[in-house]
């Protein structure tokens, strides 16, 4: 795999009737430095196969296999994109299986204060929010939004904000070359002194050298198909 030579197949065992067939890919996400969809997911997340969405995904493992050893033009691109919908159909399983009454940051977008807190911080990153603004366009005082907020998303409103801020930065300088200054204005910082000081906090390097190192590192995403037999 590591070589590039995709697909291949492993044969395992003997040589009797009974065989199994698995089907592996790898799919990479370069949403750093803060992520709170990936961070709060499993380690191992099971489809079992009377789930609505097994159906769904056989055909899209049936379709990967298919373009895999195929190797038409433009496999590559059809492989990335099968490899996101898989994840999107896993994803789906886990939200309608998964106990409602978590501790994390699923949890809290069922959650009714919580999950308008968080609509809102996403929806405007960049508003010059405070926790009492926050508080009554999710319908609740500020004791109870914090208190709610801390359970499940396990930061405070105002910390939270800064870090999906940081997070939205941190894609738009590895993007593109617009000014240190204009990604600060972008996610609510009106002193580029601050946005500066905010990033260094929370990634550890300065806005600059993120996007040096994003630059010289090139896109983390990937994706590969194998076929394993035994």
């Amino acid at each position: 795999m590591a070589s590039g030579n995709l697909p291949f197949v492993v044969t395992e065992g003997g040589s009797g009737p009974e065989r199994i067939q698995l089907v592996c890919g790898f799919l990479g996400c370069d949403a750093l430095p803060f992520n709170p969809v990936l961070t709060t997911l499993p380690a191992l997340m099971k489809v079992r196969v009377h789930d609505d969405s097994a159906n769904r995904l056989k055909a899209l493992l049936e379709s990967a296999v298919a373009e895999s050893n195929g190797a038409r033009p433009g496999s590559r691109s059809v492989l990335l994109r099968i490899a996101e919908l898989v994840f999107v159909e896993v994803l789906r399983s886990y939200l309608t299986t998964a106990s409602e009454d978590g501790a994390n940051w699923l949890g809290g977008l069922r959650d009714p204060i919580v999950g308008r807190a968080l609509a809102r911080l996403h929806t405007q990153p960049a508003r010059a929010w405070t926790l009492p603004e926050l508080a009554h366009e999710a319908g609740a005082s500020r004791s109870v939004l914090a208190e709610r907020f801390a359970y499940f998303v396990g930061h405070p409103p105002m910390l939270y904000l800064t870090r999906w801020r940081m997070q939205l930065a941190a894609s738009r300088l590895a993007a593109g070359a617009a000014p240190v200054s204009a990604v600060a204005s972008d996610v609510g910082y009106e002193s580029e002194a601050a946005f500066c000081r905010a990033f260094k906090k929370v990634t550890g390097v300065t806005p600059a050298s993120w996007r040096s190192r994003q630059r010289a590192d090139g896109p983390s995403r990937a994706f590969r198909i194998n076929a394993l037999s035994r």
